[in-house]
């Protein structure tokens, strides 16, 4: 490294954020950035680890250990250290198509693997690699580059987020034509209608990327429902091959008592009403709308931080985040050990922001939801939790058991679901015959992506479960290239 004893010489340094009581008047990305000479001194603290654990991008104990897409996090720190922005950034696209998104929404699991991290705060890799990708931009590196060559092979990727753009990209690299189809009226998927503005820019950061996937040459269908006004069987005679990234969108529900009350609602339906309405595609009186009321969100996780984020950004009158899990620890547990993913305390920016409106981190733990209260119109006004606690069962597993007693009611207009999703909708994979592994997921092996159906192939959260955009990244570049590979008998894509 160029700087052996930089992880010594200075302190892990992150750029202020806008305050919370600021920021939840907009719905604009909220992070400040440092100066050059500040990124260039957090490069500097990349250690020569011998073993660099932030790009080995393995799975441990359920959580992704080090960076799922590989980045040559080292190389490209080292030259940002050494002022060579344009190298770094070269380096930073052999393995990322798209580092200004997962330099954004990416939980950073290469920063918990960092091996300075195991006694001393690890190295700011998220924010210089967010960075890079930005200078890139702005001195106009950042470039379409459509192939030189047209092989006459033509591929259908269905679904545009993360998986579908970056199989796309890849596929188009190797000289195929590519259509991508869109159910939604934007092209984006989960980084349009499903991460909101303040994280993600829909205009400045998402369209930016695919305007230059356009100008490669890959073509976008919106408003194209495959199994719906587009037959599946049809898009098999159009095309030589297709990739499936529809995502992992059947959201978890929760069979308790008035469910069906207005005023009940799943996390990503509020979700892409709110990002509608701040496009201009909504209104500020839409359906789903936080303003004035007492808001609850049932789960944790991102999606449901986006909830809370969103509903402090319309003016909720008070909002609790009910978490089902017990609260995690100021500090690694015992058996939580560096490099797994660390599973400890923190509060993201909707908690943040909560509590300085608030006065407190809105999350309660260790509780879960009884039954929802309704009103003479058939509308959700509150609900009734009971504390629980973690036990074994007769056959070791543990589950949730309800403490007597701890039964309360609490006010609610408004209740978003997020608490997860349970698979991919089934209707396109069985219009096209495909085969469900057992969580129901399309079946196909990571690494091949081939479906049961020759010439079909599935990627992301279709295949492999509700997960992070760079997995869902990592996982359209594999399968471009197996699919490259069925096409050509061959292949030269990474």
């Amino acid at each position: 490294m160029g700087k052996p004893t930089g992880f010594i010489e200075y302190l892990r340094e992150i750029p202020l954020d806008r305050s919370p009581l600021e920021r939840v008047r907009d719905w604009k990305e909220f992070h400040h950035h440092l100066d050059e000479k500040g990124l260039r001194n957090q490069a500097a603290r990349c250690m020569d680890c011998g073993v660099p654990f932030c790009h080995t991008g393995k799975l441990m104990s359920g959580g992704a250990s080090g960076c799922p897409v590989n980045n040559l996090i080292p190389e490209w720190n080292d030259l940002v250290y050494r002022g060579l922005w344009r190298e770094a950034l070269d380096r930073l696209h052999k393995t990322n198509n798209f580092p200004e998104f997962t330099g954004r929404v990416c939980p950073a699991p290469c920063e918990g693997s960092c091996v300075l991290g195991i006694n001393a705060p690890p190295v700011t890799i998220k924010n210089i690699e967010n960075t890079i990708i930005e200078r890139g931009f702005e001195e106009g590196w950042v470039n379409a580059e459509p192939p030189a060559t047209r092989t006459g092979k033509r591929v259908a990727v269905v679904g545009s987020g993360p998986a579908g753009l970056a199989a796309a990209q890849q596929l188009n690299r190797a000289g195929h034509s590519v259509t991508v189809l869109e159910r939604a009226d934007r092209p984006g998927g989960l980084l349009m209608y499903g991460i909101p503005n303040m994280k993600l820019g829909k205009e400045e950061v998402v369209m930016r990327r695919i305007r230059l996937l356009e100008q490669e040459g890959i073509k976008f269908v919106c408003k194209a429902n495959v199994g719906d006004n587009y037959e599946a069987q049809m898009m098999r005679k159009d095309f030589d091959a297709i990739v499936l990234c529809t995502g992992s969108t059947q959201p978890r529900d929760l069979g308790i008592e008035d469910r069906k009350l207005a005023g009940v609602h799943f996390a990503m339906d509020y979700l892409t009403e709110a990002t509608q309405a701040v496009l201009g595609k909504g209104s500020a009186k839409a359906k789903i709308h936080a303003k004035g009321l007492d808001v609850i969100v049932i789960g944790g996780g991102d999606t449901g931080t986006d909830c809370v984020g969103s509903a402090m950004r319309q003016g909720c009158r008070t909002l609790t985040q009910f978490e089902i899990m017990a609260k995690p620890p100021l500090e690694r547990a015992d058996d939580n050990p560096w490099p797994e993913w660390p599973r400890v305390y923190k509060m993201d920016y909707g908690q943040e922001e909560a509590a300085a409106k608030f006065g407190k981190d809105p999350r309660a733990y260790l509780t879960t939801v009884k039954k929802f209260v309704g009103n003479d119109q058939g509308s959700v006004k509150e609900l009734v939790t009971v504390d629980v606690r973690w036990q074994q069962n007769n056959r070791g597993q543990l589950v949730p058991v309800e403490q007597p007693g701890t039964e309360r009611t609490q006010p609610a207009q408004l209740v978003l679901l997020a608490m997860g999703f349970v698979g991919p909708e089934t209707g396109l994979p069985q219009d096209l015959g495909l085969e469900f592994d057992e969580r129901r997921n399309v079946k196909a092996t990571y690494g091949e992506y081939a479906t049961n159906v020759p010439g079909v192939f599935a990627a992301g959260d279709c295949r492999r479960g509700q997960s992070l955009v760079v997995w869902a990244i990592n996982e359209g570049r594999g399968a471009a290239r197996e699919c490259d590979r069925w096409l050509m008998g061959k292949t030269d894509l990474p």
